[in-house]
């Protein structure tokens, strides 16, 4: 625009108002400004987007079905677009604390678009030759294209961002996977010793969890896919075409690549935000698998040699104003403090779509707002974590051998050669001597160097079944020992060959 003057005169049904000259925003967004000084936060790049794209599509229906001449809805078709492409981000300064339907941004959407559509035709700004109400929201009400625009917005969001998000931690935890298959290491249930585990199964319980969290995402599609635009003012559909919202959800499915249709009912649409609850859920569960699997990362690289080390993580930055050297785990802490976001974000979407009163949810704006900065969040995380975190680590292949080889687990293995009661006596000498399950077993005649070979074996430990089968069950009624063949009524060895003093 052109206009050198500071201020221009606009109006509504409220009188006049003075507008920032530049501004294509009108005297209704001008009076949202003014009255919503609240958290100075607005509408980010994928709702502004949204709201772009239900009134490209509005202008293409109502033009299709003979409502706007061609010289109306071609000028607003083209200023859509540029809203849709970002080209006039700063002209939605509404604040998210607004009126609960959202009907200011709406507002503020129809007066951008009204205003740049009339200067593409060579008149002036606030000239309303072009008009917000008449032309650019023919059809429509704020109460039906908000919600249109919020599971545009968060349909968008799910697919285009937040599923190849996630699809890169996916990827990095795959090739960790494969690639720490082969490192043993000491499980831990309760924070203590358990039996071993591989490195990649537990990578791969990672990678699971991230591969279910992905599925849990691609079905939240099916409700956010309904359209409430159409329904108007209520749901009824007053002042709209028949053949307006199927067409409309046609147009927006073209612009975005994704299957939109009209809402199944347009009073469920409109009084609730059921499906934003649904799909928030699903995001709420993502952000739980990938603080678990950060914490648990953080803890397997804690140290370097006073942790468990069992990992070694990237040096992304240095850790510490005033301890030289240190390296924290600082990309996984984001990913902790993304979660209690996105749990935050949950409480606000889940308790606002539960209220609102009669034909009408009132927290349309709160709601918009926490779940695509949640989405957004995800994505960043889940991005930044694989490719800055996940992907560098490395294995401490020997520590892990050598904490196998020391851990009480071990003794479990015990259990069906020799006794649940008599491996945990041999547990208790190992931790109380200082050694391991091995030598005691050996040293206490349980068991040969030649048996602990094939029942102490750790990389065997972390397959399915029962090592030693050439071992007896001492579950049996009748055992045989297997160095004397001598029947034993209770142990898998006879008397003499459970003490060390025998040959």
């Amino acid at each position: 625009m052109t206009d050198n003057q500071d201020y221009r005169t606009e109006r509504d049904s409220l009188g006049e108002i003075e507008v920032p000259a530049n501004a294509y925003w009108g005297a209704q967004t001008q009076r949202a400004v003014e009255n919503f000084p609240i958290s100075e936060r607005t509408f980010g790049r994928r709702f502004i987007r949204a709201l772009g794209i239900v009134k490209k599509a509005a202008a293409q229906t109502n033009h299709e079905l003979g409502l706007l001449e061609e010289e109306v809805s071609t000028p607003i078709i083209e200023a859509a677009d540029e809203v849709i492409a970002g080209e006039h981000d700063d002209q939605f300064p509404v604040d998210i604390f607004q009126t609960g339907s959202g009907t200011s941004s709406n507002m503020n959407a129809n007066e951008v678009i009204a205003n740049r559509a009339a200067e593409l035709t060579g008149a002036a700004v606030g000239d309303r030759v072009i008009h917000p109400n008449d032309h650019v929201n023919y059809g429509q009400s704020s109460n039906d294209v908000i919600p249109t625009a919020m599971h545009v917005a968060a349909l968008e969001a799910v697919e285009k961002d937040l599923n190849p998000g996630l699809t890169v931690l996916l990827t990095e935890l795959q090739a960790k996977e494969a690639e720490f298959d082969d490192v043993v290491k000491t499980g831990r249930t309760h924070l203590q010793d358990a039996t071993p585990v591989r490195l990649g199964q537990v990578f791969g319980g990672y990678r699971n969890q991230v591969q279910k969290g992905l599925t849990r995402v691609d079905g939240v599609a099916a409700h956010l896919s309904e359209l409430a635009l159409g329904g108007t003012a209520v749901g009824t559909g007053l002042n709209t075409h028949p053949e307006f919202p199927t067409l409309a959800a046609e147009y927006i499915s073209e612009q975005t690549d994704l299957n939109f249709t009209e809402a199944r009912n347009h009073f469920e649409a409109q009084a609730a935000h059921d499906a934003l609850t649904e799909a928030h859920g699903a995001l709420r569960t993502v952000a739980g698998s990938l603080n678990k699997i950060a914490n648990d990362l953080r803890l397997l690289a804690s140290g370097p040699r006073n942790g468990l080390g069992e990992i070694e993580q990237p040096e992304n930055q240095p850790g510490s104003s005033i301890m030289p050297g240190k390296i924290n785990p600082v990309v996984a802490e984001t990913v902790n403090q993304v979660h209690k976001q996105v749990a935050g974000n949950d409480a606000t979407v889940s308790t606002g779509a539960g209220r609102g009163e009669l034909e009408l949810n009132l927290y349309k704006p709160v709601i918009a707002h926490n779940f695509l900065e949640s989405a957004r969040l995800l994505t960043n995380a889940a991005e930044a974590f694989g490719e800055k975190f996940v992907a560098k680590l490395e294995a401490n292949e020997d520590y892990c051998r050598e904490q196998v080889d020391r851990a009480m687990a071990l003794a479990t293995a015990l259990n069906p050669a020799i006794g649940y009661d008599d491996a945990s006596t041999v547990a208790k000498k190992a931790l109380k001597q200082g050694k391991s399950v091995r030598e005691v077993a050996i040293t206490e005649g349980y068991l040969t160097e030649s048996e602990a070979d094939d029942v102490l074996d750790p990389e065997q430990m972390t397959h399915r079944g029962i090592l030693g089968d050439n071992w007896p069950s001492p579950l049996t009624e009748h055992k045989v020992c297997p160095r004397c063949r001598v029947v034993v009524s209770s142990r898998p060895l006879c008397v003499s060959h459970r003490t060390p003093q025998a040959g």
